[in-house]
């Protein structure tokens, strides 16, 4: 079963911290169309945390057509338009990501240079039309 975390420290709101995570966990493949998040009140137990905030992340999910909920037996992923990345393709970009970030790391930029490079090359990559 899917597990939710949170971070305290992030500045992201709670409920935006779980939406990430369905989205994330949809495009890399760990959560496929059929799957059933955990039930609001299990969250809540888990994480400690408000029943309208784990309410408001589901709520917001449906609008975005991540998910649907079914009374009476849950909350579903919904079929993607976009298929999941394959196992070997998410490896690949895995490994390759995680050496350049060592790389970065060992070139002394904290993790807001690295995010402040990261964004930049992901946005001049995108107006070349490659991304």
């Amino acid at each position: 079963m899917f597990v939710f975390r949170l971070d305290t420290h992030s500045g992201v709101p709670p409920y935006l911290q779980l939406v990430q995570q369905v989205r994330q966990a949809v495009l890399l493949g760990f959560l496929q169309p059929g799957d059933r998040l955990p039930l609001i009140r299990e969250v809540v137990e888990e994480l400690a945390i408000n029943p309208n905030t784990v309410a408001k992340a589901y709520r917001q999910m449906e609008q975005e057509n991540l998910v649907t909920g079914r009374p009476g037996q849950g909350t579903f992923v919904d079929e993607q338009q976009s298929a999941a990345m394959s196992a070997s393709t998410y490896t690949s970009l895995h490994r390759g990501l995680a050496t350049w970030l060592r790389r970065a790391y060992a070139a002394s930029l904290d993790e807001q240079a690295v995010n402040a490079l990261f964004a930049s090359v992901h946005q001049q990559t995108r107006n070349e039309g490659v991304a």
